[in-house]
């Protein structure tokens, strides 16, 4: 009798072990909607840079208003291709954490969108969006007015706390590879 009663629980584990096991399919969600968002920031990023293309030169004033407004959108255009890949490797990541190593990829011999782990896709994620941030913040430097002594100097502060974050990504980049066991670090990106 009580070999029976262990069966019947020993089934209705494994059934709810499954049933768990199962729940990560949920991620898809975020991985379907991660690679749409993707698809429609390349394309909005595509039409910004088009609208910077699109404004006639000004051969009298090459450095005036029509320059800046050019530069402006294709630096945006930029800035959402930039948070486009974000949402890439996210999708990306998540997808092979979570559902299944992605098998097509070994084709290409390509691993800049492969993340072993949580840690290293968000380590990937953060160093996209710095940049994007540090583009950003270029696109606002280029319409800021420079009327005191303090905007000059909110500038070049940004300028150094943005140099400083990438010393500081580049350090624990660095890092993670020195600690990396010598044959985990075929795979290790750079």
């Amino acid at each position: 009798m009580k070999n029976r009663a262990k069966a019947k629980l020993r089934k209705l584990e494994l059934w709810f072990e499954n049933l768990i096991w199962n729940f990560r399919f949920f991620i898809l969600i975020p991985v379907i909607f991660s690679l749409l968002s993707a698809l429609r920031l390349i394309f909005i990023g595509t039409m910004d840079i088009g609208a910077g293309l699109s404004i006639a030169l000004d051969y009298q004033d090459p450095e005036g208003s029509k320059t800046i407004q050019t530069v402006a959108f294709i630096i945006g255009g930029v800035d959402y291709y930039l948070i486009g890949i974000v949402l890439l490797i996210f999708a990306f990541g998540i997808y092979e954490l979570f559902i299944s190593e992605i098998e097509i990829k070994h084709q290409d011999d390509s691993s800049i969108l492969q993340s072993n782990s949580l840690e290293e896709l968000k380590g990937k994620l953060v160093n996209v969006i710095v940049v994007a941030l540090i583009v950003s913040l270029f696109k606002q430097m280029l319409s800021i007015e420079i009327g005191k002594l303090s905007d000059i100097i909110y500038i070049a502060l940004a300028i150094l706390l943005i140099s400083i974050s990438q010393y500081l990504l580049h350090l624990s980049h660095t890092k993670s590879i020195i600690h990396t066991p010598k044959s985990d670090r075929l795979t290790t990106h750079e």
